[in-house]
C-alpha cells in the first residue's frame, strides 16, 4: 500500500479550501463574541470515563480509544466537544451566573456520521449554561442561523424535535424503557414495521404513540394532530408547547417539526434542532438542550447549544478568489528589506522569489512587482520587469 494513502473518510485540506475554512472560522468566532460568548479550547484527548460522562451509547461507539503509556488508563479521542465544555463550566469555571462559551477544534469519529462525511470534522459551536427557559434555546437557535448566514447561506430549513416526548412515553412503560436504544434506532430510520414488531410487548398507548411519531412530520399544522394522537401526559403537552414557541421564534427560516428525528449523541434532554441547506446531504448544524450532563461533574446546570462542521460548511462557499499580491526579488539590499517590511506591515502580501525558482502559488495573484528605480529606491509597478 502506498505510504501517501490516508484512512477512509480522512483527507488533507489543500490551500484554497483551507483558506475558506479559516476565514469562516474567524468570522464565526467574531459572531459568537458579539453575542458575549467566551472562547475555550478543550484538549484533544481525555480519560475515557470523563469524555463519556453523561453521554449515550452513540458517543461511546464513535470514540477512538487508546491506552495512556504514562498512567495505564484508557484515553479517548473526542468525538464531540459539548461534554468537554460542560465539564469546563461545571468544574473549572464553577460560576453561578449565566455562562456563554464557544469553541473550535478537530474531533474524530470511528465511522462517518453521514453520506460523504469526514471522520475528522472541524467542529465549532456555542453553549449557554444557567438558564432553563426557552429564551436560552431561542438565542442558540438564532445564533446558529446567524452563523450559517456568514457562509452566504440564505435558504435554510430547521427541523425541531423534543426528546421529552419519547422520555415521557418510556417512563410510563417499563417494557419499552428496556428497549430504549433500539427504539431510537428505529425512529431515526422511520422504520414503522420494525417498531410494530418490537412494540408487541409494550402498552397499547405506547405502541400507538411510537407508531405515530414517524408520521408526525411537517409544519406547525401537525401540532393539533400530535396532541390528538399522543397520550395526554403533562410532559408531552409541555414539549409540544415548547416546540410551537421555538418554531415561531425561528422566523424567517423555514421550520418543520420532525418528532422522530432523534439524531445526536443521546445526552439531549429537551428541544433539539437540525438545520439543512441545499447542496449538502446531511444536517449542517445540530443543537439542543442537555440539562443533565453536568451531573457527572458534580454540578447539573441548565444547558443548551449547537455545533457544526466547518469543513462541511465550507463546501458551500465559492472557490477562493486569488489574493492580490506583490512579487519581490531576493536581494540583500537593506532598502529592499525595509520596503518589504513596510508593505507587509500595511497588510500587503509580498512574495519574494528565491534564487533560481519561480513561484507556483494558486492562492496569490502577483499583479504588482517591486523593482529598483534608477535612483536606487524600490518602487511598485504593475508590470513585471
Amino acid at each position: 500500500m502506498p505510504n501517501w494513502l490516508l484512512p477512509e473518510n480522512i483527507a488533507d485540506v489543500l490551500p484554497s479550501e483551507a483558506r475558506k475554512i479559516e476565514e469562516l472560522r474567524r468570522a464565526m468566532l467574531d459572531k459568537f463574541r458579539s453575542y458575549g460568548y467566551e472562547l475555550v479550547l478543550p484538549p484533544l484527548l481525555e480519560y475515557l470515563d470523563s469524555l463519556l460522562a453523561g453521554a449515550g451509547e452513540d458517543t461511546d461507539l464513535r470514540t477512538f480509544k487508546l491506552v495512556d503509556q504514562m498512567s495505564g488508563r484508557t484515553l479517548g479521542l473526542r468525538p464531540d466537544m459539548t461534554i468537554q465544555v460542560a465539564r469546563i463550566d461545571a468544574h473549572l469555571l464553577n460560576r453561578q451566573s449565566i455562562t456563554r462559551l464557544c469553541y473550535v477544534g478537530s474531533v474524530l469519529h470511528t465511522r462517518p456520521s453521514g453520506l460523504h462525511a469526514t471522520r475528522e470534522p472541524l467542529q465549532i459551536g456555542a453553549e449557554l449554561y444557567g438558564h432553563a427557559g426557552l429564551e436560552a434555546d431561542a438565542e442558540i437557535q438564532e445564533l446558529a442561523l446567524a452563523s450559517l448566514r456568514l457562509a452566504g447561506v440564505t435558504e435554510m430549513r430547521i427541523d425541531l424535535c423534543h426528546v421529552g416526548i419519547l422520555r415521557a412515553l418510556l417512563q410510563q412503560d417499563p417494557a419499552a424503557a428496556a428497549q430504549r436504544s433500539q427504539i431510537i434506532s428505529l425512529l431515526r430510520a422511520k422504520d414503522i414495521p420494525g417498531l410494530l414488531e418490537l412494540g408487541r410487548s409494550f402498552l397499547p398507548q405506547t405502541r400507538a404513540a411510537l407508531l405515530a411519531l414517524p408520521e408526525l412530520y411537517g409544519d406547525l399544522r401537525i401540532l393539533p394532530q400530535a396532541r390528538a394522537q399522543l397520550p395526554a401526559l403533562p410532559a408531552i403537552a409541555k414539549a409540544l408547547d415548547e416546540l410551537e414557541a421555538l418554531a415561531r421564534s425561528a422566523s424567517p427560516a423555514r421550520v418543520t417539526l420532525d418528532l422522530a428525528d432523534l439524531q445526536g449523541y443521546q445526552y439531549e434532554s429537551g428541544v433539539t434542532f437540525a438545520i439543512y441547506v441545499p447542496g449538502l446531504p446531511n444536517a449542517v448544524a445540530r443543537g439542543g438542550r442537555y440539562d443533565h450532563v453536568g451531573e457527572a461533574f458534580g454540578r447539573a446546570r441548565p444547558a443548551t447549544g449547537f455545533s457544526l462542521d466547518l469543513r462541511e460548511l465550507a463546501r458551500l462557499l465559492p472557490g477562493a478568489v486569488r489574493k492580490s499580491s506583490i512579487r519581490a526579488p531576493w536581494d540583500e539590499d537593506p532598502a529592499l528589506r525595509a520596503t518589504v517590511r513596510e508593505l507587509r506591515a500595511a497588510g500587503e502580501i509580498v512574495i519574494q522569489s528565491l534564487p533560481g525558482h519561480e513561484n507556483e502559488q494558486e492562492e496569490f495573484d502577483c499583479d504588482r512587482t517591486l523593482v529598483r528605480a534608477r535612483d536606487g529606491n524600490w518602487i511598485l509597478t504593475n508590470q513585471e520587469n
